[in-house]
């Protein structure tokens, strides 16, 4: 992948004239919203890319009632490499996607951060969404959801292929958070449909995951 900024490869007729009249935004999912199927607006265009600087988490959310979610978020991270995808959207849409984003703020990417196939326009300000430091935490112990998890391997698997998606997992950190099998009533409100081969392939990279944090005397944490 090349940096953000490149002219390697030519940017779309659509996207410069949006971008050259302040009508085009963009941000960077790197959870859900890497999954095409769980976006609630009409996106412009979308790449796959890297983000410099930026660490995938698991961390607790207590805004699904009665349920002790965890939901994914991000963290600084000088060392750190986030896969994810790269959306291009009209500026006007960006309201609905803070609405989708309930609980995260969006915060400024500096272009240079990022790793894409394609150019990202001069001018189109650059968001990633992380989650509320501030919100309290369940008094339970939080747990992810295989509907919620299902998505975001199916949109990895769709633009970074299975290499890509076995690096979520293994990058992630907090994998060691037990999983809540709740794909037969999905609670996630964007759950999506595997075929049989998903369902084989993400059954065995998650066990291949549980198999190596059992193994670390020091797993990761939230």
């Amino acid at each position: 992948m090349a940096k953000g900024s490149t002219d390697r490869v030519r940017i779309s007729p659509d996207l410069a004239d949006l971008a050259s009249s302040g009508k085009l935004v963009a941000y960077f999912g790197y959870g859900s919203l890497v999954n095409r199927a769980t976006h609630r607006t009409e996106i412009v265009h979308a790449v796959p890319a890297r983000l410099r600087g930026w660490r995938r988490i698991w961390r607790p959310r207590p805004d699904m009632p009665g349920f002790p979610a965890a939901l994914l978020s991000v963290r600084r991270d000088p060392d750190a490499i986030c896969d994810g995808l790269l959306v291009f959207d009209r500026a006007e849409n960006l309201a609905a996607v803070d609405e989708r984003e309930a609980r995260y703020r969006r915060l400024p990417v500096e272009i240079e951060a990022l790793e894409t196939e394609e150019p990202v326009p001069s001018g189109v300000p650059v968001y990633v969404y992380e989650a509320d430091p501030d919100i309290p935490h369940h008094p339970e112990p939080p747990k992810i959801l295989r509907s919620y998890l299902d998505a975001v391997l199916q949109g990895f698997l769709a633009e970074h292929g299975e290499d890509g998606m076995r690096r979520f997992i293994e990058e992630t950190e907090g994998f060691d958070t037990p999983l809540h099998d709740d794909r037969h009533a999905p609670l996630y409100p964007r759950a999506v449909m595997l075929n049989g081969h998903e369902r084989s392939l993400f059954a065995t990279a998650l066990e291949m995951r549980v198999a190596a944090v059992t193994a670390d005397p020091h797993p990761p944490k939230l």
